[in-house]
């Protein structure tokens, strides 16, 4: 293996205790937990955990992003996305493929929720987009 190959591909182990989750994400209503996958993979991908920090109010917004990879799988809870005009419950085992581009929301989700995201590239961008359809109310946490 060449040596820039080996620079930017480097072994990662994050054991749970070495990272926290914390805010300062994307979103201001979640906590995010780097898994160390930026760094060894020198910013081709990221993976995180992402977990609910405060109750549903208005939800992520319509918006797509720029990214080549971009999965999602839930580890706990549910979530309500909106993918175009199609409302889709993501729960618990269930993991979605955000397709490049895709104009979504996530609008609602239980006060357990945890998922795994990971998107290549690491540096990947958010863009406010108009939406096909109406959204939904949050159900407010009990």
């Amino acid at each position: 293996m060449d040596s820039a190959a080996s620079s930017t591909n480097l072994f990662s182990h994050v054991s749970e205790g070495d990272t926290a989750f914390e805010s300062g994400g994307l979103r201001d209503f979640f906590l995010y937990r780097d898994l160390g996958i930026a760094a060894a993979t020198g910013g081709k991908v990221v993976a995180h955990l992402v977990k609910a920090n405060m109750a549903p109010e208005v939800g992520t917004g319509w918006h797509r992003h720029e990214a080549d990879f971009h999965i999602v799988y839930m580890l706990k809870g549910w979530a309500r996305f909106m993918y175009e005009d199609k409302e889709t419950l993501v729960k618990a085992g269930d993991c979605v493929h955000q397709r490049p581009g895709i104009v979504h929301f996530l609008f609602d989700y239980s006060e357990d929720m945890e998922y795994l995201e990971i998107v290549s590239p690491a540096a990947f961008t958010s863009i406010d987009m108009p939406g096909p359809c109406a959204v939904p109310a949050p159900k407010p946490w009990v």
